[in-house]
């Protein structure tokens, strides 16, 4: 890791990213992307070392509103068991009358759950948790650093319990790996059993640029020998890779849920997400 000052910490939308990289090692992360312009190793993990100074005087002069981390960069990455700068965030947010919501694959989260459950009772906490597989030995594989899927659905649960609401991201759905009917139904069992709000799903594939598309073909040399060249022959060099099953699996998605009652609207989801405080929708989604 290393450390760096930051001009900020907010953006416009009140997302937050403290830490710039991770050690989740996920094999198809998309912030791997050179688009992003990071210029040191994505496992040498960036630090903004001013960065709760900086939230603290954002939070003091901005009106009560959801803030949001982990797009870029999972906010209970190992590391932040050791500095701690996402648990000193969350007090921040719990001391100015904020809400909170993120997206991780961790349970290291369950460490704040006391914080957590703190800002809900005040004002608002939705957690956002990323599926991919129901099968941990595969999980192993596409996201080795961090726990499996079955923990994460006993905090998924955990949350529930303590009257927090969960949202699944079900993404990405790697054609030819994980892209079953099986794979799909369990997973949408998980979140059943785990009484989810919401799962989030832009169609069944995922997307792949310069960076995390030369470190995915490594991932798939290692671990899916000849694969690679059945995505080259199938999906060239673009952007969007749609899984072959996709209309079936998106068929399953929604006959699944909609029995179920879970919100799959993802406008309807992330308007919930920015929405502080909206109890009356929280209650209707729980």
């Amino acid at each position: 890791m290393h450390y760096v000052n930051s001009k900020s910490i907010l953006s416009a939308k009140n997302g937050m990213n403290l830490y710039r990289g991770c050690s989740h090692g996920c094999i198809y992360c998309d912030s791997r992307s050179e688009i992003y312009g990071m210029d040191h190793s994505f496992e040498d993990i960036e630090v903004k070392k001013n960065s709760l100074d900086l939230l603290k005087k954002e939070l003091i002069k901005r009106s009560p509103s959801m803030i949001g981390c982990g797009a870029m960069s999972d906010p209970y990455i190992p590391l932040e068991k050791k500095i701690e700068y996402t648990r000193s965030a969350l007090k921040l947010i719990d001391r100015y009358g904020f809400g909170f919501t993120c997206i991780t694959k961790s349970d290291l989260i369950l460490r704040d759950l006391d914080l957590l459950k703190r800002i809900n009772e005040k004002t608002k906490v939705v957690v956002q948790m990323t599926l991919t597989t129901a099968d941990d030995e595969l999980c192993g594989i596409l996201e080795p650093n961090v726990c499996p899927t079955s923990r994460r659905v006993e905090v998924l649960k955990t949350l529930n319990n303590e009257g927090i609401p969960t949202v699944v991201w079900l993404c990405p759905i790697l054609p030819f790996i994980n892209d079953s009917e099986d794979n799909i139904n369990s997973i949408i069992d998980c979140c059943i059993e785990s009484d989810v709000c919401a799962m989030l799903c832009f169609e069944m594939g995922l997307t792949l640029r310069e960076g995390n598309r030369e470190y995915f073909y490594n991932a798939l040399d290692e671990n899916f020998p000849g694969l690679k060249e059945q995505y080259i022959e199938k999906f060239g060099q673009n952007y969007v890779l749609p899984s072959p099953n996709n209309r079936k699996l998106m068929s399953i998605f929604k006959r699944r849920t909609s029995d179920a009652g879970i919100l799959t609207d993802n406008n309807e989801i992330f308007e919930y997400l920015s929405q502080f405080p909206q109890k009356s929708i929280q209650s209707k989604l729980i």
